[in-house]
């Protein structure tokens, strides 16, 4: 855990992951979410690709692994993330990334509905405790914003989006992990995921928002390269690398530091404003987190 090979990765894929909450606001601020989407997997795309071949995994798919890679591009590249960036019209960026720190909770119902997966009573537990946390943190960012939202809206219907946005993450990271799955390289299978999410998100993006805008702003491409290239094809490498190194129990504490960061800057940046309702719930939502990762990683 010591050695730099660990630190420097996990130290990176925690900050990046945690900082691209923020970037998200500054995509959907005068610009249609669903083409935010598009725009930054567009650009994904071809690097994944690049980055697959670069690492000499194969990208001929069989049939049943292409229609496993259209299922969870819908669900990662398209669903989980154009409820995410929906959600942040309404909620502060800091709190849906805490909300998506509870994504163990749906992997492992899910696991166990359909893989079979034992679920530990020292995970669950853990769990219990994490979500009471981030219900704290929910009820304090209602309190702050009855009507209006952060952005805009109804800090309830944010909650909601971010809630089906976990859950089509849950449903992408469950889906993968069937035999099929785990028989194809999964740079590769990320590639061919983020295609076909890719091209659901154009279709979306037509029939929800209209003809395709070009923002003239500086900093709103610099977000998309931001979040496309750092945010997504940089640290997919490294974060599997991390599993490599030290298994994905391990590397699964990473999540701890990303709603770390994400917090701070909502707090830095967007005027996120700390009670005892709010410390309070951060303190369980990351207790509870740390003993549900503990017990899942001991079974």
């Amino acid at each position: 855990m010591l050695n730099w090979r660990v630190i420097v990765p996990f130290i990176l894929t925690g900050t990046i992951w945690g900082s691209t909450w923020f970037v998200i606001t500054g995509q959907i601020d005068g610009v249609p979410a669903a083409w935010s989407v598009f725009y930054r997997f567009a650009l994904a795309t071809p690097a994944l690709f690049l980055v697959a071949f670069l690492m000499k995994r194969r990208l001929r798919l069989t049939r049943p692994e292409h229609k496993l890679a259209v299922l969870v591009g819908v669900f990662q590249f398209s669903g989980n993330f154009l409820f995410v960036y929906h959600a942040e019209l309404y909620v502060t960026s800091g709190i849906v990334a805490m909300m998506f720190g509870l994504l163990m909770v749906p992997n492992a119902l899910f696991g166990r509905l359909f893989l079979g997966e034992r679920v530990q009573s020292g995970f669950a537990m853990g769990s219990a405790v994490a979500i009471v946390g981030v219900l704290l943190l929910l009820v304090h960012e209602w309190r702050a914003n009855p009507d209006a939202g952060v952005v805009g809206g109804n800090v309830v219907l944010g909650i909601g989006l971010a809630f089906f946005g976990i859950v089509a993450a849950s449903i992408a990271n469950v889906i993968q992990a069937n035999p099929t799955g785990r028989a194809v390289p999964m740079v590769s299978l990320l590639a061919w995921a983020m295609l076909y999410g890719t091209l659901f998100d154009l279709g979306f993006a037509l029939v929800t928002a209209g003809p395709p805008p070009f923002p003239t702003g500086i900093n709103y491409w610099a977000g998309i390269v931001y979040l496309a290239l750092i945010g997504s094809v940089v640290t997919f490498p490294l974060h599997y690398n991390l599993v490599r190194e030290i298994g994905a129990g391990r590397t699964a504490y990473n999540s701890i530091l990303t709603i770390s960061v994400a917090m701070l800057i909502s707090t830095l940046f967007e005027g996120y404003v700390w009670t005892w309702l709010t410390a309070s719930g951060m303190v369980l939502a990351v207790a509870g987190m740390v003993l549900a990762l503990r017990a899942k990683q001991s079974r």
